[in-house]
């Protein structure tokens, strides 16, 4: 729930409306230049599959070993890191690699075994973001419901609630894959 908000204003404010809007020349003032709006907005998009499915990679890695119903070692846990990297990683990892050393989300950061919610968050804030697309981007009618039904709600009531209130179906992945570049 937490990730959900803060996604949605850095989507937000990356659309060009409101990018213009509060960036300029710090001295001059004057607006950002359109071709370098155009070039930052397509460099946001960059790789982007690929940061999507490092995403996919920390979560399942996340859940398999949360899921185990043994105590794992250390071998057993750089094991289940391999096996996921091997089935969904793009790019090898040097085999000195031991992030699971450091993948602190998951062992001392209060996400274990929920460290897909930041994907999940990606979906939702998308799906979210393109009610203010459809609307626009400044729409009153939008950004009251958003107010009042995700951020007011908070943890008062399920989040898929909430958010189907304030959007009115459950999500879907089509903004996020239409953000991203990939559809």
């Amino acid at each position: 729930g937490v990730e959900l908000p803060s996604q949605v204003f850095e989507t937000w404010i990356w659309h060009a409306e409101p990018l213009a809007a509060m960036s300029g020349h710090m001295d001059t003032g004057k607006p950002l230049p359109s071709a370098l709006l155009a070039k930052m907005l397509a460099a946001k998009s960059f790789m982007k599959a690929t940061d999507i499915l490092r995403q996919m990679e920390l979560a399942l890695a996340d859940l398999e070993l949360h899921m185990s119903t043994t105590t794992l070692g250390d071998a057993a846990i750089h094991g289940v890191i391999e096996s996921v990297r091997r089935r969904v990683a793009i790019y090898p990892a040097p085999a000195y690699d031991r992030f699971e050393n450091s993948f602190l989300h998951i062992f001392a950061g209060g996400y274990a075994a929920g460290y897909y919610g930041y994907a999940w968050a990606e979906v939702l804030a998308a799906d979210a973001f393109s009610r203010f697309e459809d609307e626009g981007i400044w729409s009153p009618a939008a950004a009251r419901d958003f107010r009042d039904h995700v951020l007011a709600g908070g943890s008062s009531a399920d989040l898929m609630d909430l958010y189907v209130a304030f959007r009115g179906r459950k999500p879907t992945p089509d903004a996020l894959l239409r953000s991203s570049g990939i559809a």
